[in-house]
């Protein structure tokens, strides 16, 4: 099989560590079936070859894509250029992508600059995500209920649906929550990795951030721990199952 390209953007160890193990956790995939790139730390290689790989996993981060280049960190920007350069590429071509949370703000704002914190920000959180009629048959979301619990925290948010793609999920507080582009790209504003113990380490991880206030630290792990979130996690096997190439 060929490897699956996985770029995390996480700038801390622990969660980047934690995302990484969950993202094998639940697509059933091995470290040896991935490349796994820490954007943080590394660049793209200047020689790589979407044709080496099954597909591209795109992770979370803390970054924003429409905050302003002054608003951005020295390593935020650079992980944002990274991810960015490879997406006239993947969608000219439709070449398989999963983009989590972060990865629906860098589809959306290079089909269009549709991404904003103007509304549709989630606090950290679950969210009552629904299909739409076209989610309902599309083979991503294949083992998925009507109705199911998905884990949520952004600040910023798809607007309205770019040009060329599909809507997928919805949920009331934010309507974008999956979209696809052509066939083979797609993008998730929940995480379809995360689980209690993951958001456990990432509410003690990013609790200075502004997603929440930090008092509220222990409140927001303890719902976390009580909600039953395990639908998600199907998004990711459908995609490795799919899309896995020898």
């Amino acid at each position: 099989m060929k490897p699956f390209l996985i770029l995390q953007l996480r700038p801390e160890t622990e969660a980047s560590d934690d995302e990484f193990a969950a993202i094998l956790r639940k697509s059933g995939l091995s470290a040896a079936d991935t490349l796994r790139i820490r954007l943080d730390q590394s660049p793209l290689p200047e020689d790589l070859d979407l044709d080496e790989f099954s597909g591209v996993i795109v992770g979370g981060g803390p970054g924003c894509v429409s905050d302003p280049a002054d608003k951005k960190t020295p390593v935020e920007a650079r992980i944002e250029d990274a991810v960015m350069s490879l997406m006239p590429e993947i969608t000219t071509r439709d070449f398989p992508f999963l983009g989590c949370c972060y990865g629906i703000g860098i589809l959306g704002h290079h089909l269009g600059k549709v991404v904003s914190k103007e509304n549709y920000s989630e606090e950290v959180g679950t969210s009552d995500c629904s299909l739409t009629d076209a989610g309902r048959t599309d083979p991503m979301l294949a083992g998925l209920p009507e109705n199911f619990l998905a884990f949520v925290g952004h600040k910023e948010a798809v607007q309205r649906l770019p040009e060329g793609c599909t809507h997928l999920v919805s949920s009331p507080t934010c309507p974008y929550q999956m979209i696809r582009y052509g066939q083979n790209v797609y993008a998730t504003q929940f995480h379809p990795e995360a689980d209690s113990d993951g958001f456990e380490v990432r509410i003690n991880i990013y609790k200075h951030r502004g997603y929440f206030p930090p008092e509220d630290a222990d409140k927001l792990i303890a719902m976390c721990r009580a909600a039953h979130v395990h639908a998600p996690e199907a998004v990711l096997k459908n995609f490795v199952d799919r899309y896995a190439t020898s």
